[in-house]
């Protein structure tokens, strides 16, 4: 195989008979560099949004979440929490109770989702670090406290910390109320607000946070949870303690793991870089397929340097193997040009930010994420390499029968 790279790589950089076979040599090794760089970069670049989403999603979402299957609540008092919680792996766990209410602050009102939680929420959800104004607490001795979302703060025009205007809670009661007030047909609490989280929009313009014993009050429950949420240690398996979960529990309750949370919103993302992945892979395709109008024009150019190949005992596999290996050699090298410049492109707008987002001011981020997967640069060189093979074989097989004899 030294002989054929050695007369392939000579007949790339040696001049040609017709100027124009030299353009398209380069116009392919050009298209194929571009078409690959642009696959790296934009596969980074969905890879940067997902991994962006999916660090603020979990923010809130935990490692485990459990639910009933039917109806929205179930009793904490029969629920084998002894067992859930020896499973090995499982390192905390914390009630929940979500439920829908109204809020009033001042003048302002909003609907939101009260969310009730024990005092492990904190480790089972990284809610701290979201906290943007004031500090997280629940409770303070008897009182108790609020934790609400930005979008929330925003749309009452919130002030933390205001005792003499604390937030006023609005839930229907369960029980039916014969009375023509509407008011006792609502249970109605107060709160103070200590501190304000921003994660998501769609979490930030819907929570509160309140203590779980607060919630029950509100929505009038006594021990009813509407979910589970556990936190795993590090090093184990989620898919194994989420089948141990589902086994103890049965099929009563929904075990879902931090993809199935947020399940439709991951499939959305996975489709749209499926889809722009097979689009930059076809325009990248085209690109390739320069190389057989390269490739067939040089086979023409060079019908006297193959007799004269063949009058030095190369026989047709051989001659064959030059154009191959020129045609491979030409792929080749624009695929790593393109890797290097989309490694390069992608480095340059992960450290520096070079090129921001429209409205950034509305964003937790204000430049385009990048995040390069090794996984990603193998498998568009496999596409590479396997469509370049095919590109450089048809001309070599079919025009140079008219040439090769």
């Amino acid at each position: 195989m030294i002989f054929p790279f050695y007369i392939a790589k000579r007949y790339i950089i040696a001049k040609k008979s017709h100027n124009i076979i030299n353009i398209i040599s380069a116009i392919s090794l050009g298209g194929i560099a571009v078409g690959t760089m642009a696959l790296i970069i934009v596969l980074s670049v969905f890879n940067g949004f997902e991994s962006l989403v999916t660090s603020l999603f979990n923010s809130f979402n935990p490692d485990i979440k459990i639910a009933v299957v039917a109806g929205k609540t179930f009793n904490f008092s029969s629920f084998p929490h002894d067992k859930v919680m020896h499973i090995q792996g499982v390192q905390y766990m914390t009630g929940c109770l979500e439920e829908n209410a109204l809020v009033k602050y001042k003048s302002k009102q909003h609907i939101v989702t009260i969310k009730g939680v024990t005092n492990e929420f904190e480790k089972t959800s990284d809610i701290k670090e979201m906290i943007i104004d004031g500090e997280y607490y629940l409770k303070k001795g008897s009182n108790n406290f609020a934790i609400v979302g930005q979008g929330v703060a925003y749309n009452l025009n919130l002030q933390l910390n205001d005792y003499e205007n604390p937030l006023n809670l609005y839930a229907p009661k369960r029980t039916t109320s014969n009375s023509m007030n509407y008011e006792d047909a609502f249970n109605n609490l107060i709160i103070v607000p200590s501190g304000v989280f921003s994660i998501q929009q769609d979490f930030d313009s819907k929570y509160i946070i309140v203590p779980l014993n607060f919630a029950r009050e509100l929505f009038g429950y006594k021990d009813e949870l509407s979910s589970l949420e556990i936190k795993t240690k590090s090093g184990y398996d989620n898919k194994k303690i989420q089948k141990e979960i589902q086994n103890i529990i049965g099929n009563k309750f929904s075990v879902k793991n931090r993809f199935e949370q947020e399940e439709l919103l991951f499939k959305i993302m996975k489709s749209e870089k499926l889809a722009a992945f097979l689009i930059l892979s076809f325009i990248l395709l085209i690109a390739i397929f320069n190389v057989i109008g390269s490739l067939s024009m040089l086979i023409i150019d060079k019908n006297k340097d193959i007799i004269i190949l063949q009058g030095l005992g190369a026989d047709n596999r051989m001659v064959r193997k030059i154009f191959l290996t020129e045609g491979l050699i030409l792929t080749i090298s624009g695929a790593i040009i393109g890797l290097i410049l989309g490694y390069v492109v992608c480095w340059l707008q992960q450290t520096f930010g070079l090129i921001k987002i429209p409205a950034a001011g509305t964003l937790v981020i204000d430049s385009y994420p990048v995040k390069m997967l090794l996984k990603d640069f193998i498998n568009v060189l496999l596409i590479v390499l396997v469509v370049g093979f095919i590109a450089a074989w048809y001309p070599v097989k079919y025009i140079s029968r008219k040439y090769i004899k």
